[in-house]
C-alpha cells in the first residue's frame, strides 16, 4: 500500500471506532462464540503478499468483532471499569504516531518530563502528601507502571532490597541468600490475585491474613502475624494494604496498619487500583486516613479515570529505593542530569523500554479538567446507589454489604444455589455481564457501574433483565412442586367439608 492508501485506511478506522462507540448499546455485552472459533476462521500462515486495507477492515468486522466482549457496553457490570475516552484515544494516537521509546531522559526529554508533570498533577488531585510528589523537597515522586500488578511487584522487590541493605548495615557479614528466604509479605485474604502473585514472582512468602467481618485487615491481626513470624526466626518485610478490595470494595485502615509497619521498618504499599480514583473527590479522602505512613501508593488511571489501558500511577516516598534496587548500568545508557528530580525512569520499573504513556494521561486531564473527572466519579457512584435502591425495593433480593463506590453486591434471599443459577442464566443470555464473589460465606453477585456511557435508563434496563430472570427462576420453583400444591388444596377442601357437617 502507498501512503495515500494508509491515510485512507486510518480515516476509515477512526470512523469504524466512532461507529462502534455510538452504537454499542445495540450489541450484546458478551459474544456468542466457542473457544477456538477465530483460529478456525483464519489461515494457518501469514499472507505472502500485501492485502488491501479494505480486506483488513472487512476481516476485522467479520472475524474479530464477533469474538469481542464489549467492555465499554453500558451493560458491562463485571470486574471493574476499564477506562476509555476520546481524549485518551487522542493521547494514544499521538504516542503511537511519535513511536519513541523513553527509557532515559536523552531518549526523549519530553517523555520523561511530561510524566513528572502529570504525576504531580494527579497526585495533587488525589490529595497525596507532598512528600510523594516530585515537586517536593524530598526524594519522592511518581511513575507510570503498566498495571497495579507491576506496581505491587516493583514495590515488593524494592522493599526486599531495602531490607537487605538495612540488615547489612547492622551485620556486614550477613548472608544475603539465606536471609532473603526468611522475608515475609502480608496482605488480607481479600486482596487481588495479583498481590499474591507478586509474592510468587518475587520469591517471598505471602501470608493472606483474615480480614474482619467487613473485609478489612485490622492492625491487631497484622501485629499478631508479625509476632508469630518473628518468634520463628522469620523477618516481616512487606505489607500490601487494600483501599477498595476486588470482591466487595472494602478499605483497610491505614491508620492502624501504618504505625505497626513503621515500628518494624516494614514497607507499606497501598493497592488502590480501582477505588483510589475516588480520592480526587475530597469527600472520600477520609478513606485513606494514615496515608502518611505509606511507602508506596498505586491507582490505575486506566480503571476509573477515563484513561485507556495501560496507565497505572505509582508514587513512592523515596525514589532512591527504586533506583538502588533496579540500577544496572551500561555505557550506552549514560544519561544527562539523571536524578530523582529528572528521573531515569528505567530504574523505576522492570522493563528497560517504555511508551509515552503520559500523553494520554495529559490529554485526559486537559480535556476533562479536575471538575469533569470529579463529576464523572460522582455520577458513577450515584448510578450504583440507584441500582441498590431498585434491588432493595424487591424483597427477593438482599443487598449486602453496603454499596461501596460504584459496586453493589446482591443475592437472592432463597440462598446460594438459586443465586448461582441466576448469574449463570444471565451470563448465558449475554445481555448483561456480572461476576460473583463471597461475603461472610455467602455467594453474592457483583454489579459494577463500569462504562462511562451508562445512564440511569441503562441501569433500569439491566435491573429489569435481572429481575425478569429472577421471576422465571421463582416460577420454575413453583412449577416444580405441583404435588405439594395439589395436596394443600385437597386438605383445604377436606377442612371445609368437615366444617359444613
Amino acid at each position: 500500500m502507498d501512503s495515500s492508501e494508509f491515510r485512507e485506511c486510518a480515516k476509515a478506522t477512526v470512523d469504524l471506532l466512532i461507529n462502534y462507540i455510538d452504537n454499542i448499546r445495540d450489541r450484546n455485552v458478551l459474544p456468542s462464540v466457542e473457544p477456538g472459533y477465530l483460529m478456525k476462521m483464519l489461515p494457518e500462515n501469514a499472507p505472502e503478499e500485501p492485502e488491501d486495507w479494505k480486506t483488513l477492515l472487512k476481516d476485522f468486522n467479520e472475524v474479530v468483532m464477533p469474538g469481542m466482549t464489549n467492555w465499554q457496553s453500558p451493560y458491562f457490570h463485571a470486574y471493574f471499569p476499564t477506562g476509555s475516552s476520546y481524549a485518551s484515544i487522542i493521547g494514544n494516537l499521538l504516542s503511537d504516531g511519535l513511536g519513541i521509546v523513553g527509557f532515559t531522559w536523552m531518549a526523549s526529554p519530553a517523555c520523561t518530563e511530561l510524566e513528572v508533570v502529570t504525576m504531580n498533577w494527579l497526585g495533587k488531585l488525589l490529595g497525596l502528601p507532598e512528600e510523594f510528589l516530585n515537586c517536593s523537597a524530598g526524594p519522592g515522586g511518581g511513575v507510570i507502571q503498566g498495571s497495579a500488578s507491576e506496581a505491587t511487584l516493583v514495590a515488593l522487590l524494592a522493599a526486599k532490597d531495602k531490607k537487605i541493605r538495612k540488615l547489612k548495615e547492622l551485620d556486614p557479614e550477613l548472608d544475603e541468600c539465606i536471609t532473603k528466604t526468611k522475608f515475609v509479605a502480608y496482605t488480607s485474604e481479600q486482596c487481588n490475585s495479583s498481590v499474591e502473585k507478586a509474592g510468587v514472582l518475587g520469591s517471598m512468602k505471602m501470608r493472606l491474613l483474615k480480614s474482619d467481618q467487613n473485609g478489612r485487615l485490622r492492625g491487631e491481626t497484622l501485629k499478631q502475624a508479625f509476632e508469630e513470624d518473628e518468634a520463628q526466626g522469620l523477618i516481616p518485610c512487606y505489607v500490601v494494604a487494600n483501599l477498595g478490595t476486588t470482591g466487595i470494595c472494602s478499605f483497610d485502615p491505614l491508620s492502624e496498619l501504618g504505625p505497626i509497619c513503621q515500628n518494624k521498618n516494614v514497607w507499606l504499599h497501598v493497592d488502590a487500583a480501582y477505588a483510589g480514583a475516588a480520592f480526587i473527590c475530597p469527600e472520600y479522602r477520609y478513606l485513606m486516613k494514615g496515608i502518611e505512613y505509606v511507602d508506596s501508593f498505586d491507582v490505575n488511571a486506566h480503571k476509573w479515570l477515563l484513561v485507556n489501558f495501560d496507565c497505572s500511577a505509582m508514587w513512592v516516598k523515596d525514589g532512591y529505593d527504586l533506583i538502588n534496587a533496579f540500577d544496572v548500568q551500561r555505557i550506552y545508557l549514560d544519561d544527562v542530569n539523571a536524578t530523582v528530580k529528572i528521573p531515569d525512569y528505567r530504574h523505576w520499573q522492570m522493563p528497560l523500554g517504555r511508551r509515552f504513556r503520559s500523553l494520554k494521561l495529559w490529554s485526559v486531564l486537559k480535556m476533562y479538567g479536575a471538575s469533569g473527572l470529579r463529576n464523572f466519579i460522582r455520577e458513577q457512584i450515584s448510578l450504583a446507589q440507584y441500582f441498590a435502591k431498585l434491588a432493595q425495593s424487591d424483597n427477593r433480593f438482599i443487598v449486602e454489604p453496603e454499596p461501596s463506590m460504584g459496586l453493589v453486591c446482591f443475592r437472592l434471599e432463597k440462598g446460594d444455589k438459586i443465586t448461582k443459577q441466576l448469574l449463570k442464566n444471565l451470563t448465558d443470555k449475554k445481555q448483561v455481564f456480572m461476576v460473583a464473589c463471597t461475603y461472610r460465606g455467602r455467594y453474592v453477585i457483583r454489579f459494577v457501574v463500569c462504562s462511562q456511557y451508562t445512564t440511569k435508563d441503562d441501569v433500569e434496563i439491566s435491573w429489569n433483565v435481572i429481575k425478569n430472570e429472577a421471576n422465571q427462576l421463582y416460577q420454575k420453583e413453583i412449577n416444580a412442586k405441583p404435588q405439594s400444591i395439589s395436596t394443600l388444596e385437597h386438605l383445604e377442601t377436606l377442612t371445609i367439608c368437615e366444617k359444613s357437617k
